[in-house]
């Protein structure tokens, strides 16, 4: 059986130290990038949400062009929200031809390393990097409803694991805001259930990643948020559920909860 990953594992120095933050770069889905104290080190388990990010959004070009005919679909929209060092938002670019995309992330270490990893991939004419809160960091920029897909790989640890618990050793190199998802480590996921609908067109799709165990957490988020349907998990080598893909079915406060 594969072993499983956690969000920790990266490859350290005896001391604890990343490996990457010592070299100031890392891997991620082949793309060489630059880390920088006060970034959270790209994780080869979180290359699961980019491949099926790709393969979604390869399907959605396809349901595109066939229902325009002989008509070429636009360019895919896509929306990162905590994008760290711009791993996600870069793999999505370089394997998306076409594919426009908008970062975003709450750390200024963050957004500067993200947008030095989009200049030095060329990428800077299809991916943009805004300091805010979430999706707030790209309010005015005409996207309310017209966005193809959101995603994110939001903290999911509790707070009271980081700070007293099996994971404070996380906090030795890497920032808090990564790793610090609130009481039980779902606070940001419950926020993109709510905030994602306004951003999303009719049928885009909201994708995220989680930590083990909290597939049946993620699941109620959805219930309650009644927006989504199609909801479904993606899980990793071992068989452990690790990401979720929902379609937005209708406008936030509307339609049925989801299935």
């Amino acid at each position: 059986m594969p072993t499983l990953r956690t969000p920790d594992d990266a490859a350290r120095q005896p001391d604890g130290t990343p490996t990457a933050l010592l070299t100031g770069h890392g891997t991620f889905m082949g793309l060489d990038l630059l880390v920088a104290p006060g970034v959270l080190v790209p994780r080869a388990e979180t290359e699961l949400l980019g491949r099926t990010a790709v393969a979604a959004l390869d399907a959605l070009a396809d349901a595109a062009a066939a229902a325009a005919g002989s008509g070429e679909a636009g360019p895919p929209r896509v929306v990162d929200v905590c994008c760290g060092a711009g791993n996600l938002a870069c793999a999505i670019a370089t394997q998306v031809p076409g594919a426009r995309v908008w970062a975003a992330d709450v750390t200024a270490s963050c957004v500067d390393t993200a947008r030095r990893n989009v200049e030095r991939l060329g990428l800077d004419g299809r991916v943009s990097v805004h300091r805010g809160d979430l999706l707030g960091a790209l309010d005015g920029l005409g996207l309310e409803g017209g966005v193809d897909m959101v995603v994110a790989n939001p903290p999911y640890i509790s707070t009271a694991r980081l700070t007293g618990g099996d994971r404070r050793h996380l906090l030795a190199h890497e920032p808090i805001e990564a790793f610090d998802g609130g009481p039980y480590g779902l606070t940001i996921h419950q926020r993109l259930t709510r905030e994602a609908p306004a951003f999303l067109r009719t049928g885009g799709l909201l994708l995220f990643e989680f930590g083990l165990g909290q597939q049946r957490q993620v699941e109620l988020l959805f219930r309650r948020a009644r927006t989504f349907a199609d909801v479904r998990f993606v899980s990793d080598g071992a068989g452990e559920p690790r990401v979720a893909v929902a379609r937005l079915a209708a406008a936030a406060g509307s339609g049925p909860a989801a299935t």
